[in-house]
């Protein structure tokens, strides 16, 4: 029956949505390929969750008043809102509310730490296990990615600023920078150096945790939104910044090169062939395509015992290529334990089921060859004194306790550093003792017009970090473009 509302209109009176009554089910968990099947192959390793678990693990939501769990998010995804979505089974209002602040929904379901950031902070963390946001996040990307082009979701154009912008990089930083200065009406172009976009996301995050392919059509949304994608663009060799601004008449220009200078282990011996950064270990893997060997004869040395030193992400992506590609054994050292590994609890979970072994408490001293090639790794044992700066134990060697570890292949997955060639581009921006660009809270340097983010500013971090970096900055230089 019409009823008259509040506003004298004559109306149906709208019934009211019943009030989420959140499940107490456990964690979802994902469904994963076997470990005996997956580390011959470089498939990706986990399948997703199917619409019925999605909504299971989405039930799970309390719908906080106020959701902690958006605090965590270092680009303020409205995770409230999009896990609401789930629940009602609106996938394409999820990934509308996803991509208001997310141009990499897909990407970053897949390789972002939620577990320190967001889910970290959801409440029922407090005593038992988080929402799993980061699969829900993956759920969506994935559901976008099924539409084809013409029936993804786009985001907002603004109308045209007339404004010219340069990104130097085609990482998460630059990427997301791109999209939302693309979003904000400027015209974008991003020169990358390598011969294919994404930056880490292409070159050092292995297929079997992200697929090229994911990585490829998210940045097609983002040429879809009008950026365009330069390869083979070395800046600081074929122009530098000022050459952008001065001569290619660009308004302003965002530096998002990360930090992919190696740094090695300074012991004797690694000068020995079958010995490898894990960068370029990963990028030869990744951008030149060894995971789809034989169809791909990539250049690329295939160990068949495989000593890694380090415990982060890059090492643990390190040690399970080495395994893909056909490795009897991968050994990974670390100096402390298991405890006070910075990489993903998930990523050495699946290492350990895939076959890696650990040997903690050892650091390496010297790689010992024979004829110019390795033969073997010696490490100190170690045991862990007094926190450091980084609030881990310290290792201290324990004396006259060196052992050796068999192998014909070593790889330094220990840290990167800012590339050198970032002088040559800028000579006159700032930079720290590091190497470092020096920025102000808004991502602007000291030069007028030049901003930067991401790990060329911070060091190595995370994918979502340097994301925030890029969205923080371009809203800097739309300030400086239109003098708002």
């Amino acid at each position: 029956m019409s009823q008259v509302d509040e506003s004298g209109l004559s109306g149906q009176t709208p019934a009211e949505k019943p009030r989420h009554k959140p499940s107490r089910a456990p964690r979802t968990p994902m469904p994963e390929r076997a470990a005996a099947v997956r580390r011959s192959d470089f498939e990706e390793v986990a399948f997703g969750y199917s619409a019925e678990q999605a909504q299971a693990e989405a039930n799970r939501c309390l719908q906080c008043k106020n959701p902690t769990c958006e605090q965590g998010c270092p680009v303020n995804i409205r995770i409230k809102d999009f896990i609401a979505a789930i629940i009602d089974g609106e996938w394409t209002d999820g990934v509308e509310i996803l991509k208001e602040r997310n141009a990499l929904p897909a990407v970053c379901g897949r390789v972002c730490p939620q577990e320190e950031q967001c889910e970290a902070s959801c409440v029922l963390a407090k005593k038992g296990e988080p929402v799993a946001i980061g699969r829900l996040e993956r759920f969506l990307g994935d559901h976008d990615l099924t539409c084809d082009l013409e029936h993804r979701c786009t985001p907002q154009i603004a109308e045209p600023s007339g404004k010219r912008c340069a990104v130097v990089g085609s990482g998460p930083a630059g990427l997301a920078c791109a999209g939302e200065l693309a979003r904000l009406g400027h015209s974008v172009t991003v020169m990358e150096s390598l011969h294919a976009p994404g930056g880490v996301l292409s070159y050092g995050i292995p297929e079997f945790r992200l697929p090229k392919a994911i990585v490829a059509a998210e940045i097609e949304m983002l040429e879809v939104m009008g950026v365009t994608i330069e390869c083979d663009q070395v800046i600081g060799r074929i122009a530098t910044v000022e050459d952008l601004m001065t001569e290619e008449g660009y308004d302003a220009v965002f530096i998002g090169s990360g930090a992919g200078l190696p740094v090695f282990l300074g012991i004797p011996g690694e000068n020995l062939n079958g010995v490898y950064s894990a960068n370029e270990f990963l990028t030869r893997v990744n951008l030149m395509r060894a995971y789809e060997f034989p169809t791909s004869d990539t250049p690329v040395w295939r160990g068949r015992k495989v000593a890694v030193v380090g415990g982060g992400n890059v090492a643990m992506d390190a040690a399970r290529t080495a395994l893909r590609l056909g490795a009897e054994e991968v050994f990974l050292a670390y100096r402390r334990t298991a405890e006070e590994m910075p990489a993903r609890k998930e990523e050495v979970h699946h290492a350990i089921e895939e076959g890696v072994e650990f040997k903690m408490l050892c650091s390496p001293v010297e790689i010992r060859g024979r004829d110019g090639w390795v033969t073997g790794l010696v490490a100190n044992r170690m045991e862990l004194g007094e926190p450091d700066e980084s609030g881990r134990r310290a290792p201290v060697c324990v004396m006259d306790a060196d052992f050796e570890i068999e192998c014909d292949t070593v790889i330094s997955a220990v840290g990167t550093r800012a590339n050198p060639l970032l002088h040559d581009a800028a000579p006159d921006l700032e930079l720290n003792r590091r190497g470092y660009i020096v920025t102000d809270e808004n991502g602007a340097t000291n030069l007028p017009g030049v901003f930067a983010g991401g790990d060329i500013v911070t060091g190595a971090a995370t994918v979502i970090l340097a994301m925030g970096a890029g969205k923080k900055a371009a809203a800097g230089m739309h300030r400086w473009l239109t003098d708002a």
